[in-house]
């Protein structure tokens, strides 16, 4: 148990967040909803990571987990009551988040942002080429609709053959696997028109579709971004120190380091390290609002650089 509250900053309609959302209601833990912009800027969310602007962020006491990775390892570590890797599975679905997150996203934002693309406003593109460091081109986009449909449809049929012997969830039990899975179809569901149609060909995706919606959220209370602010900049970071002794670059506790996404949003984080791992690295990180915060974060994806 966590002696402060789950609290997620996060937006409804962003994908990555419902990912988290889906954990929480699988675990049936009760959270807290601190509500961001979908754009820059956040200026009570920006204290508590340092600059990482990506969505979303899970803010336990003092101590901060960006991108959707690490926090499902910390909610699982904390509350490993409903597994979120069923036996014989600790690995797999967690790598597929390299397909959901990537690739899967990728061919789900060209293919709403394109149907949407007369309605997107400039604001948002603007904000999303900032975060992208490139052109956001709703036009290319809905050129491409007709290839994106081919690429989702594809995506998708993964999803209904691994379902085709009859199970309920992807690796039998309920996982991650599901939750990383359904996430670009959730996305899809809620922006465009015709999704039953686009489904109409997936039966079995269709039923694990309304299965998922079905997990839930757990329960929810909301609280502003200042509050949430204000418990960070009262409360003590609880990470423990701890080494790496295989850490490959020998990077250890005490060194300084940046921490930057290496395919979008890279906006680097600075900060000494508390502890790492495989998987994970933790800085410590002072700030005039926030006070003495632990930043988190995963290591696939993420670039550690020496300061």
């Amino acid at each position: 148990m966590t002696p402060h509250p789950l609290i997620l900053h996060h937006f409804e309609a962003s994908p990555f967040s419902e990912k988290i959302r889906l954990a929480f209601g699988h675990k049936k833990l009760a959270w807290t909803s601190v509500i961001t912009s979908r754009i820059m800027p956040r200026p009570d969310l920006m204290p508590l990571t340092g600059g990482y602007r990506r969505t979303p962020t899970l803010q336990i006491g003092a101590d901060i987990y960006c991108d959707t990775q690490i926090i499902l390892r910390e909610l699982e570590a904390r509350f490993p009551q409903a597994p979120l890797c069923p036996d014989g599975h600790a690995g797999v679905p967690w790598a597929l988040a390299m397909w959901s997150d990537r690739s899967f996203f990728q061919n789900s934002v060209n293919l709403v942002f394109g149907t949407l693309a007369d309605k997107v406003p400039q604001d948002f593109i603007e904000d999303r080429e900032r975060l992208r460091g490139a052109k956001f081109d709703v036009a290319a986009m809905r050129a491409a609709i007709p290839q994106m449909k081919d690429q989702f449809r594809a995506h998708v049929d993964w999803i209904e053959t691994q379902l085709g012997d009859g199970r309920p969830w992807l690796l039998g039990a309920f996982s991650l696997a599901d939750i990383n899975a359904y996430m670009n179809v959730w996305y899809a569901q809620g922006n465009l028109g015709g999704f039953t149609e686009m489904l109409g060909g997936f039966p079995r995706v269709t039923a694990w579709t309304a299965r998922m919606k079905a997990v839930g959220h757990g329960t929810r209370t909301d609280i502003s971004p200042q509050d949430a602010l204000e418990l960070a900049a009262k409360a003590t970071p609880l990470s423990p120190v701890i080494a790496d002794p295989d850490d490959p670059n020998g990077r250890k506790p005490g060194d300084m380091v940046s921490v930057t996404p290496d395919d979008y949003g890279k906006v680097a984080v600075t900060g000494e390290i508390v502890s790492l791992s495989a998987q994970h690295i933790a800085i410590r990180r002072k700030d005039e609002r926030a006070r003495d915060i632990v930043v988190h974060f995963p290591r696939a994806g993420f670039i550690v650089s020496s300061v």
